[in-house]
């Protein structure tokens, strides 16, 4: 008796401690929930917080809503079903050649690499370092001569390099919220409605010591200028192959060297001694190598 006694103790101890299958909540449940009375509060945080499996076609959305279910409950349904799952998030490649994968925001380098090509992810640069140029001609002229403003970037060459003296890149621009994603500082990419190629500039960097620069902005007694010179800014085309995704490939071969591609916004306002207002860039760097 006493072993039968310490048995069925043994069983309701494991009964107890054994892990209970995942919950998913379907179209089912949700409808006994409504029908027990459960506040609709109640039923959406449920939804919130459970895997679910929902049919929203429209037919069962009918379905629902005549058996009760309240319209603030079938939109929380809604919007479970279209959230994006872990397994949606896993599918979104950083290196995967094919243009029309998923990729996260950003700009990518198709490299060069014959036995296994891939795509190399640019990570982005913002500075705010601005130097000035010409400063002693400017000032000894009365400013006929110009003094120029350059933007720059630390260390003498970019972590990303090609062989391809007309390498092809790929932008892809989060469509979700118009913008080039919103990785970096205050939302950069960017911190307006960015959706295009056309609005950076691809550049050459002069390599000084163990910084490189751009210049972004000049002054003179006949006015000023900010922003990259047209004489300064290698000729790119780019084409839109789905929404939010160009390929984007210069017009001519590029020189061994350092370039990127910039963007930079005037955060301050006025010309002056110290500056074309307060350039703030953003640079996708890569190497040609020689």
């Amino acid at each position: 008796m006493k072993l039968s006694r310490f048995g069925a103790a043994i069983s309701a101890f494991l009964l107890s401690t054994t892990p209970l299958a995942a919950e998913t909540l379907d179209n089912t449940s949700i409808i006994q929930l409504v029908e027990i009375g459960l506040g609709e509060e109640a039923i959406v945080a449920k939804i919130d917080a459970t895997a679910a499996r929902f049919d929203v076609t429209t037919d069962q959305l009918i379905v629902l809503k005549n058996r009760g279910v309240p319209s603030s409950v079938i939109a929380a349904m809604i919007a479970k079903s279209n959230a994006p799952t872990v397994s949606d998030a896993a599918s979104v490649s950083m290196d995967d050649p094919d243009p029309m994968v998923p990729h996260a925001s950003g700009v990518y380098l198709m490299a060069d690499w014959l036995a296994e090509p891939k795509m190399q992810y640019i990570d982005a640069t913002t500075t705010n370092q601005t130097k000035t140029g010409g400063f002693l001609g400017y000032a000894l002229t009365g400013g006929i001569a110009s003094m120029s403003f350059k933007t720059v970037i630390p260390q003498p060459s970019a972590r990303i390099a090609t062989s391809q003296p007309r390498p092809t890149f790929y932008f892809y621009f989060d469509q979700a919220n118009s913008s080039l994603s919103n990785r970096g500082g205050a939302n950069f990419w960017m911190a307006g409605a960015v959706t295009s190629p056309a609005e950076f500039s691809l550049v050459r960097f002069k390599v000084k010591n163990d910084r490189r620069e751009a210049k972004v902005g000049k002054i003179n007694i006949g006015g000023a200028k900010a922003g990259v010179m047209a004489k300064d800014q290698i000729p790119f085309d780019y084409e839109r192959l789905a929404p939010g995704v160009f390929r984007v490939t210069p017009n001519v071969e590029l020189e061994p060297g350092e370039y990127g591609f910039l963007y930079s916004s005037q955060t301050g306002s006025g010309v002056g001694m110290a500056g074309v207002g307060a350039q703030t860039s953003r640079i996708f760097d890569f190497s040609i190598a020689g």
